[in-house]
């Protein structure tokens, strides 16, 4: 069946791993170099739906690109701020890529603009309002196209900088966007954070690579950000290597520490600049064995614990996590991971509805789920709903000695077209 892979129990996980490319850092890199007035070359790049959408949406804005036969390098001849500014009316289709969606809406009420953002069904469901509001305070015509506080948007212009109030609940997306976008502003701008901010990892990422294409950014612990206006980005000396990726290498971490044997994952290590290689810390709070490389983490199994853990600033590992702790001994604790809900699917719900099927007892909250392992693992039917992070996630549990059939696999062409190809290479 080209809709369901069903499988088959696993007796045991060894080997090594050469990870894909971050997605994070990848469409990150691509719209900067995009951004930049020379070329860039980036080697390593991700090769997935996410990243084809965002180079196609470079492509309509008037980029030129040389992509390699694999898709995993690629030459940018960025356009600088000419970038920015379209005579004719456009509408560019991003799929459920919020890493393309929130960061094009900012960069492009910079200018004059008449260009339409959309994307597929769940895009339309996830709430944009709070990145809306934050440019209309400075100045950026930004219409609902269809209903209101969701995409598509008709994006028209006038974001010129100053002061901006921004939710930071929801989603740091949010806040990457104003930030890639107020260096070329007419003003500086000076961003306060209401409540707490999410994943604050990724905005680190964000910063570190802007930093590395020549923008300045201060921020005051979070809750206050000031970026000068009028700078312009500059394409980093040699080419961009773009680092593996730490959210998918939490999978394998994963699998070595309910089932190992040892994993050797490349291409992260311990000067990641991504938060997500936190996932392997925790392995390590809950009893596996964990080496730290300067480009490698390797997982060995050891007798796991229960947890009781903030996710806030790693939500996409805690999917992994939540496998993890059905091996473990005792009830755990997945905290303040309220944002599950607004991604590609409500995770919350999601992770519920399946992890009980296998038999393990969950309790849902507004923000958190508590999980008791099964006292005996069932075999069943997972429903991905479309979301790549729960199809890699419930393949962990053909290492629980049942067999597990996965509703549509593609979905994984999201951020790892090869993840099931990968996984098999480790499994015996």
């Amino acid at each position: 069946m080209n809709d369901a892979l069903i499988l088959k129990p696993i007796n045991y996980i060894k080997g090594s791993i050469d990870l894909p490319g971050s997605k994070s850092i990848s469409n990150r890199v691509l719209l900067l170099s995009a951004l930049s007035k020379s070329k860039t070359y980036i080697n390593n790049l991700l090769d997935c739906d996410d990243t084809k959408y965002m180079l196609n949406a470079l492509k309509l804005l008037g980029v030129k690109y040389i992509l390699s036969k694999k898709n995993t390098a690629c030459l940018i001849y960025g356009k600088g701020i000419d970038l920015l500014e379209q005579k004719k009316y456009l509408s560019i289709f991003v799929g459920n890529a919020g890493t393309v969606m929130r960061p094009l809406i900012a960069v492009l009420s910079l200018r004059k603009n008449n260009i339409v953002l959309t994307g597929d069904p769940r895009m339309q469901e996830r709430p944009i309002q709070h990145l809306v509001e934050a440019l209309r305070q400075s100045g950026a015509i930004i219409e609902y196209t269809s209903q209101e506080l969701y995409p598509p948007v008709l994006i028209k212009g006038g974001f010129i900088g100053g002061s901006i109030k921004l939710s930071g609940d929801i989603s740091s997306q949010f806040l990457t966007a104003i930030l890639i976008a107020a260096p070329l502003a007419i003003l500086d701008t000076n961003i306060v954070i209401i409540g707490e901010l999410v994943s604050k990892p990724y905005v680190d990422l964000t910063i570190n690579l802007m930093k590395k294409f020549g923008i300045k950014i201060k921020h005051n612990s979070y809750q206050s950000f000031f970026i000068q206006g009028n700078q312009e980005y500059r394409t980093p000396e040699g080419e961009c290597f773009i680092e593996g990726d730490a959210s998918s290498a939490s999978y394998f971490l994963a699998a070595a520490a309910i089932k190992g044997g040892s994993v050797t994952v490349h291409g992260v290590g311990k000067n990641s600049i991504q938060g997500d290689i936190y996932f392997a810390k925790i392995l390590e709070k809950m009893g596996a064995s964990i080496i730290w490389g300067d480009n490698y983490i390797t997982c060995a199994r050891n007798r796991l614990n229960n947890i009781c853990i903030n996710m806030n600033n790693v939500p996409d590992v805690a999917m992994t996590l939540a496998i993890v702790v059905l091996f473990a001994v005792g009830q755990s604790s997945i905290q303040n991971i309220y944002n599950w809900r607004v991604k590609e699917t409500d995770r919350l719900s999601a992770m519920s509805t399946e992890l009980r099927k296998i038999g393990a007892i969950v309790e849902e909250g507004k923000d958190f789920l508590s999980i008791t392992p099964p006292e005996k693992f069932s075999s069943a039917t997972i429903n991905t709903y479309n979301d790549h992070r729960i199809a890699m996630c419930f393949s962990l549990l053909a290492l629980a000695n049942i067999d597990i059939t996965i509703l549509n696999p593609q979905c994984t062409k999201k951020t790892f077209p090869k993840y099931f190809e990968t996984f098999k290479k480790i499994s015996y």
